[in-house]
Formats: structure tokens, sequence, C-alpha cells
């Protein structure tokens, strides 16, 4: 496997073996448990190397999913962190940092990582080599922006998210519930028992000899395949689909064959590698959430005082 090399990297690889391993002290006042001793949530302050490496006695193996919003990179400075590393300095603080995130995951787990352009290329070619090329999942794009920055003459409207499994046989990710539009678009033009509906096309693309026969319609009419492709599936599954009413042939029954699928045995619809503002919100979005949420910060700080 292509490995990304840089001047201390063969040191750098080390240093997740030498942080000492340190306990973790609950400051009890505080602490948000709510009166639950047993809860497992933790918000730890401090260097996350440390943290990381502290969390490996309990939970090695044992997270199910991983989010980490590291450093861009972007030659910038800001109040809590100075986000202009050297490249190769950029890389030796990462690399530890993600070996032991892949210790700590489990095997049908998953890590997801935002980046920018600025390291997001390099990034790649580091978890490739952490976790595996082979479970790459996918390079999610999220559009972070609603319109071009009018400063530059082309300007990044999106943001990466690389996204790993543990195990990539052993991945598998929930459902997104269908939105109103989505439930919207379902229909029940034939009346069926079972509601409303949406159809699909029954090819499939390729040449496949026993998905290549000839299906003759409610009204008589005869279709074969069109060129470059075959029918999604054998024959005996397509005359059972027909035979429990799946099959939906146009209002005259004389259209090529649809397959309908029911809102009622929907589970969700499958996420894609494309997420739209629309769907998932923007930058300004969360900087009015940010915000809104250090105003009420400010504002019960101010409630405790005055119950004094």
């Amino acid at each position: 496997m292509p490995e990304l090399h840089w001047l201390t990297r063969d040191t750098d690889l080390q240093t997740a073996d030498k942080v000492p391993y340190r306990l973790l002290e609950e400051v009890t006042e505080l602490s948000c448990a709510e009166g639950d001793p047993a809860t497992e949530n933790m918000l730890i302050q401090g260097d996350n190397l440390d943290a990381l490496k502290a969390l490996m006695p309990i939970y090695a193996g044992q997270v199910k999913c991983i989010f980490i919003d590291p450093p861009y990179n972007t030659r910038s400075a800001f109040e809590h962190y100075d986000d202009n590393l050297e490249h190769t300095q950029w890389l030796a603080m990462m690399y530890p940092r993600l070996m032991l995130l892949r210790d700590l995951l489990r095997k049908d787990g998953s890590i997801w990582v935002t980046i920018d352009d600025n390291e997001a290329h390099y990034l790649k070619v580091v978890m490739d080599e952490v976790f595996g090329r082979t479970n790459f999942v996918a390079n999610v794009l999220w559009q972070k922006r609603t319109s071009p920055d009018a400063r530059i003459q082309l300007g990044a409207a999106h943001d990466h998210l690389l996204v790993y499994a543990g195990n990539a046989g052993r991945k598998e990710f929930n459902k997104i519930e269908l939105d109103a539009a989505q439930k919207a678009a379902h229909k029940n033009p034939d009346g069926d028992a079972r509601g409303p509906w949406t159809s699909t096309d029954f090819t499939a693309q390729g040449w496949r000899p026993n998905q290549m026969y000839k299906i003759t319609t409610p009204s008589g009419k005869t279709y074969e395949p069109p060129p470059g492709r075959c029918w999604a599936n054998v024959e005996a599954v397509f005359q059972g689909l027909n035979d429990d009413s799946r099959i939906w042939w146009g209002a005259d029954g004389s259209s090529r064959p649809r397959i309908k699928t029911f809102l009622s045995e929907k589970e969700g619809v499958s996420s894609w590698t494309w997420w739209t503002n629309l769907e998932v919100g923007h930058n300004q979005e969360s900087k009015k959430e940010v915000m809104r949420l250090l105003r009420m910060k400010r504002f019960l700080a101010r409630q405790s005082l005055s119950d004094y």
C-alpha cells in the first residue's frame, strides 16, 4: 500500500505508544449526570492525545461511531488555537491520534472526519494507511455555503467528510426518514389496498441471458429489454411480482413494466455523498445557532447570580 512520507514520519508513528496512560479524574461540581452515577457520558478537558490514550483501557474496540473535526490547517490564527501548522507538523499531529482512534473503533463501527481542501487529499492517504484502503466508505461533500464568495474567483462551496469503516464487510448505516416531499411523491392511482406507492424501472444495465425474455402487458402489447439492458430479474421472479400486483403497467395497461414500492414498507431512504445545505444546513446557520447558545449561556449565568 502506498505510504505518505515526511521528514519526521518514523518518530511520529511512535508518538501514540510513548504517550503515558493517565487516569481520568471526575470533577463532580461540573457534572451534569443528573444523579445517574452509571452514565457513560463524558466531557474531557485536556490534550486529546492524552484523552484518547486514557480511554483505551476501557473502550478499546468498543466505539460504534467516531466523529472528529480536526484543525483544517487553513493558515489562520484563531482565539483558542493556531491553525497555521507547517504541513509536516500537521501530519505529525494527526497520525498518532488516528492510530488511537482506529484502536477504539468497533469492527462494525465507522469514523467520520471533516476537513477541507487544504489537507483533505493528504488525510485520505494517511487514513488509507491507518484504517486500510479497503475500509474506505465514501468522501461525502457537504455544501457549506449558500452562494459563491464574491471576493474569490473560484470559491470553495463544500467541505469533505471522509468515512471509514472498522471492517468494510460489516458496515451498516441507518436509513434516513423520508421528508414531506418524498412522502407526497407516493400516489395510489390503482387504488391498491396497501396504500400509496412509487414505481421504478424494471430494467438493469448489461446483458444476462436469463433476463432477456419477452413480457406481455395486460393489454397484449409485448416488450423486450431496451438495447444494452436486460430485465431487472429472472422471469420467475417477475411473474411473482406481477401475481402480487407489484407491477405497474400504466393507466391503460400497455406501458413498460415498473416495480411498485409501497410507502408503508419503506424504512427510509439511503444517504449519498452529496449533502446539500437545504438538507443539512450551512455555515451561516451553524454560526447563528452558536450565537443563540452563547446568549442563552450568558442569560442562565445572570439568572444563577441573581439567585444569591
